[in-house]
């Protein structure tokens, strides 16, 4: 009995090749899987089994398999594709992180950011606390399913040998920040009043009294108000990310349509 021989179609391989460096940079850069806590041999494993997975509705290349120069450019292509569509997965998250950041800066918890090696970032409390409440509530409401759906939806937008508009993805990259920008405003901008409300006041009673210490009543006073109505944004994050990831999934499959 002779030994067993596998006959694998060259442009099979070439295709799930460079759908899993898609995959791969997309995982590199959109959160949760670019947390470092996830280990890179871990995230080539999951790339390769996500695209042997889409393998099925990968379209074949024109004019079958590719040539050297041809399959050097596509790879180029795919890892500036995967990394794009996980830049802009990326700046939607941030603006939760953002979010805390604000109220950190505003309740004067930004005197207490640390560094932060899991995520290679510095924050306060509060902007690492709903870090990772977007995080678990990611995993919890299945949406790292929606981010992976939609990222196999984008090689059906995009497949694999044809070129990204580049006008198209500077657009949608700019959108993309102003729109973190306004959705952590957006998110923050409440309890931000309230605070600012919270310094005029203090200033006005400076005014009325000025023998009163502003600053040693202001402190305690901020920090009071933060941790009260810090609570009612609170309890709105459920919906927060699920409006989210919905702007995640619109921005993956934006790019390539």
């Amino acid at each position: 009995m002779g030994p067993l021989s596998v006959t694998l179609p060259l442009a099979t391989v070439e295709l799930v090749m460079l759908a899993g460096v898609r995959v791969a940079a997309f995982l590199v850069i959109a959160p949760p899987f670019a947390h470092t806590a996830v280990p890179g041999r871990i995230k080539a494993m999951l790339a390769v089994g996500l695209a042997l997975a889409m393998s099925p509705r990968l379209q074949p290349v024109e004019g079958g398999s590719l040539s050297t120069a041809g399959f050097v450019g596509a790879l180029a292509m795919q890892v500036l594709i995967g990394g794009a569509l996980g830049f802009l997965v990326a700046l939607v998250f941030a603006a939760v992180q953002g979010a805390g950041t604000f109220i950190d800066l505003f309740g004067g918890f930004q005197m207490a950011a640390a560094f932060d090696p899991m995520s290679m970032t510095s924050g306060a409390q509060f902007a690492r606390l709903y870090q990772y409440t977007a995080v678990v509530l990611l995993f919890a409401s299945d949406g790292h399913q929606m981010l992976i759906a939609g990222l196999a939806r984008t090689f059906d937008a995009l497949p694999i040998g044809a070129n990204l508009d580049m006008a198209q993805l500077g657009s949608t990259l700019v959108d993309g920040a102003s729109q973190m920008f306004v959705a952590a405003l957006q998110i923050a901008g409440p309890l931000i009043v309230v605070l600012f409300l919270t310094d005029v006041g203090l200033g006005l009673l400076t005014r009325v009294s000025p023998a009163m210490n502003a600053f040693a009543l202001g402190f305690p006073l901020k920090i009071l108000m933060t941790l009260t109505f810090v609570t009612f944004a609170y309890l709105a994050m459920p919906g927060i990310i699920d409006g989210l990831l919905g702007s995640a999934v619109e921005a993956l499959l934006g790019v390539v349509r």
